[in-house]
């Protein structure tokens, strides 16, 4: 039952990246971690302290940063590079394409202060379509985990992954309710709780949102099925398939544009395969603003209530 599922504390996923770059690099001594003038940030003091050799401050030139990454990768080392979303992907796009992705170069793209819940700092600061950006580019795995606990874990794992990736994670204080010694695994979904009426699919913030939705589905008497999709790019098609022949209907909900984000992945494997009614939670096609990130996520349509409209909607036309 979605009911189950417990909150164990309130902790900033960037927080979890700190602790999980800490780890990565105790266990490889290739690890070195990159920021663009925001090592608080990106909660990266307790790495520094530990690995001070291990740590490039590159000063606020995102782009040079990029670049130093990818030129570290050819003496064999992990470099992960760190600043806010809307500075990993947006402002230095070319690079990533020309230094990192088309040259398969093994940049580990960490992105904090991703979404809405960037909160006060406002649409320049926010991005709502680095997903959609980073997924397109040929050989990038696109991760996006929804707590501090699965952060912390997709931080480590990415270490050992051959390869460009883009992992990108929130600011503000969230439910942490996945396990503290989960294994993570890429490019494989993580099924929250199953059901037979309607799927719900969501990465980030939005896979609480989806929890909290979740429960009040199943007071109403619907049976739900939620599916944390923390790898959108490669994408578990099996684990979407499986799930959508089984409901008949689908939800997405992601902190991101509707337009190329999570809900267009999830829209093309059905279209290949299985076509059903799928409705969809995030921005549309608009940029944000300034404001609390609740009240973001509220007024932008990414609450619970719409979730559980948007579920209502699509066993709706499942049954028309």
């Amino acid at each position: 039952m979605v009911k189950d599922i417990q909150v164990l504390n309130e902790k900033e996923t960037r927080g979890g990246f700190g602790e999980g770059i800490l780890e990565a690099g105790r266990r490889n001594p290739n690890v070195i971690a990159l920021t663009a003038d925001l090592l608080g940030s990106m909660k990266l003091q307790a790495f520094i302290k530990e690995f001070p050799d291990r740590f490039v401050q590159c000063g606020i030139a995102e782009a040079n940063m990029i670049g130093v990454a990818a030129g570290l990768t050819i003496g064999g080392k992990i470099p992960y590079t760190t600043t806010f979303a809307n500075f990993s992907t947006g402002r230095v796009y070319d690079q990533i394409r020309q230094s990192v992705a088309y040259s398969g170069k093994n940049v580990k793209i960490c992105a904090s202060h991703a979404g809405l819940t960037l909160g006060e700092d406002g649409a320049t600061h926010q991005i709502l379509e680095d997903i959609g950006m980073m997924k397109m580019l040929p050989g990038m795995t696109v991760i996006v985990p929804c707590d501090f606990n699965q952060t912390k874990a997709a931080t480590i794992a990415i270490a050992d992954y051959e390869g460009p990736v883009y992992l990108r994670f929130g600011r503000p204080k969230w439910p942490n309710f996945t396990p503290e010694d989960q294994k993570f695994e890429i490019g494989k979904a993580q099924v929250l709780n199953e059901g037979t009426d309607v799927t719900l699919f969501a990465c980030g913030h939005l896979v609480w949102k989806c929890v909290e939705a979740g429960r009040i589905l199943e007071e109403q008497g619907y049976s739900v099925e939620l599916i944390n999709i923390h790898t959108i790019k490669p994408l578990d098609e099996e684990a979407v398939l499986k799930s959508i022949t089984k409901t008949g209907c689908a939800v997405t909900a992601e902190e991101h544009n509707v337009l190329g984000g999570l809900g267009d992945s999830i829209a093309q494997v059905a279209a290949r395969h299985m076509p059903i009614p799928i409705e969809y939670i995030g921005t549309k096609d608009t940029f944000g603003e300034s404001g609390k990130p609740l009240e973001l996520l509220k007024k932008y349509g990414l609450d619970t209530p719409q979730i559980v409209e948007a579920a209502l909607k699509a066993m709706a036309r499942k049954k028309s």
